[in-house]
This record gives structure tokens, sequence and C-alpha cells, in this order.
């Protein structure tokens, strides 16, 4: 069953063609969307006119800080003279 309360239906025309709704365009903020044809349906999805400035900020809190990756860095290479020390 479709969940009608947050479907909107829109008409091709000949030529196959749609026009998104501008409170939707407003909505999404962006000029360009992505159709997926999934089989049994039509996925639209909107896409950034700037994908580079969309994706910026996207990781930050999921890796280390520069300085911290750095420091384990030079951490792992003493460990490793002072193994290469031991060994000769």
């Amino acid at each position: 069953m479709y969940d009608l309360t947050h479907m909107e239906l829109l008409k091709v025309t000949s030529a196959g063609q749609l026009s998104l709704p501008a409170r939707i365009r407003r909505r999404w903020g962006t000029k360009r969307v992505a159709i997926e044809d999934l089989g049994d349906r039509v996925v639209i999805r909107p896409v950034p006119d700037d994908p580079i400035a969309a994706a910026r900020g996207a990781l930050k809190g999921r890796i280390r800080p520069t300085e911290e990756l750095r420091a384990i860095a030079r951490e792992d290479e003493r460990r490793a003279i002072e193994r290469r020390e031991r060994q000769a």
C-alpha cells in the first residue's frame, strides 16, 4: 500500500518530462535530481548543485584529527626503530 500523505502526483508530458513542484525544489535546494529505476518503482533523489561543497565536513567527528594521526605514526615509527636496533 502507498502512503498518499507524502506523495505528489505528477503528469508526464508527451515528451517524457515532469515538473517538480516549487515547494519541493525549494525544500531540497537543488536544480538537479538523479532518477533510479528499481524495477517496481522509480526513485528521484536530489543532487547537490555543488557536490564538493555538499560533502564538506561529512567526515567531521568520524576520523581523528591530523595531529593525533601524526603522533600515532611517529610513535609507531619510533617503536619500529627500537625493534630493529634490538634485533641488530
